[in-house]
């Protein structure tokens, strides 16, 4: 009894040591579809038309018209400052005006009192002379005091602050009854922003830069909007590299519609350039292009059959499975984006193409390739020095 059971325990044994593990043979089919290839970045969020609104001239706020996120529309009155001394400033210049031409129109009849004396020489060319001198300082004078009229009423219509935009006001200044004045520069009030069309600065890397060209289409996402998707189109590459902690980056200029006023300057956002974006190609997975058959597989497999052709320019080899036989295939290659490739000729749209055996592949048949399992034991001797 105890003969009888060991005789089988060996048979079946035997049975498993030679029995050989499945092997399948991985294959994908050619098919059309998308090939994408992105470069990231971050940026901020700007409006492409931001204008500060000031005033040039000096005075005390008097009204305000507009606050924090009022829209408002390009001529709109959004404040005005105190016209008092304005007012005055003007009704001064228009006296001085007035003045000014009373004393000009009299040296005018003067001169033309004297000049007709002179040409009878009645007067001497002295007082002909003194009274030509007087009518032009009092033309002068005239001249000056209406430009100065001109002036004040400018700076009295300075005191309304109108809104050179459509937009929203994102930012103010002032309050009432505060004091603006103005120096060499203009004081600021208001800042009014267009939220219809922003704009979003990205930093994009040194070594990406080179890829990036002005059309392409961005994805980005802002924290504020976590499940949303914009789109937008690089308009400009800006050639002033900015270095920070030995880091070079390029300003990327990218469009971004607003309509629906989500988007707001400051937001920080994250950009997926598409610097490939091709439709409808023809492609094949990288890894079919370092296939290599096996001679001695199952004989349920695939079996090489043919010689390996001679490749052109930007044509590469691969397998292709055809009555249950693999074919060396030449095939003219395009873009590729590192996981797939452009399959230009030399295979039809459908082809089955060998991509790699599964883990199930004998170790003799690994072997062959050159290759061997890490986890597969080592047969005996193996490690011994000779």
């Amino acid at each position: 009894m105890n003969r009888y059971i060991l005789i089988v325990a060996i048979a079946v044994a035997m049975a498993s040591c030679s029995k050989q593990p499945d092997v399948k043979l991985e294959t994908v089919k050619v098919e059309r579809g998308e090939l994408t290839e992105t470069v990231t970045a971050t940026g901020t969020i700007e409006s492409v038309t931001q204008v500060d609104v000031g005033t040039q001239v000096t005075g005390i706020i008097d009204k305000l018209y507009a606050d924090y996120n009022s829209v408002v529309s390009k001529g709109q009155l959004i404040a005005e400052i105190e016209k008092t001394l304005l007012q005055s400033d003007l009704a001064s210049a228009e006296a001085n005006v007035e003045s000014a031409r009373v004393t000009y129109e009299y040296n005018l009849t003067n001169y033309k009192r004297d000049k007709a004396l002179h040409d009878k020489q009645l007067i001497s060319d002295y007082e002909f002379q003194t009274s030509v001198k007087e009518l032009e300082v009092s033309k002068t004078s005239y001249d000056k005091a209406k430009a100065d009229k001109v002036r004040a009423a400018k700076n009295l219509n300075y005191a309304e602050i109108y809104s050179p935009i459509d937009g929203i006001v994102i930012s103010r200044e002032v309050e009432v009854g505060q004091t603006v004045v103005s120096n060499m520069n203009v004081a600021n009030l208001y800042t009014i922003a267009d939220l219809d069309n922003m704009q979003v600065i990205g930093n994009v890397d040194e070594a990406d830069i080179g890829q990036v060209k002005v059309g392409q289409c961005v994805t980005f996402s802002v924290d504020a909007y976590s499940d949303e998707v914009f789109q937008g189109t690089v308009t400009q590459v800006r050639l002033n590299p900015t270095t920070e902690s030995n880091v070079v980056t390029y300003e990327v200029v990218v469009k971004a519609p607003n309509p629906d006023h989500k988007l707001i300057p400051g937001l920080t956002a994250n950009l997926t350039i598409y610097v490939v974006r091709e439709q409808n190609l023809l492609l094949l997975p990288n890894k079919a292009f370092s296939f290599k058959p096996v001679t001695n597989g199952s004989e349920s497999l695939p079996q090489p059959s043919g010689e390996v052709p001679e490749l052109k320019d930007n044509q590469r080899c691969v397998w292709a499975v055809r009555d249950n036989k693999l074919l060396p295939t030449a095939v003219t290659v395009g873009l590729s984006n590192g996981v797939n490739t452009q399959i230009i000729s030399g295979l039809p749209d459908g082809a089955i193409v060998a991509v790699d055996y599964d883990s199930a592949m004998p170790d003799n048949q690994s072997e062959q390739n050159g290759e061997r399992s890490p986890f597969a034991p080592q047969p005996p001797g193996r490690n011994k020095k000779k």
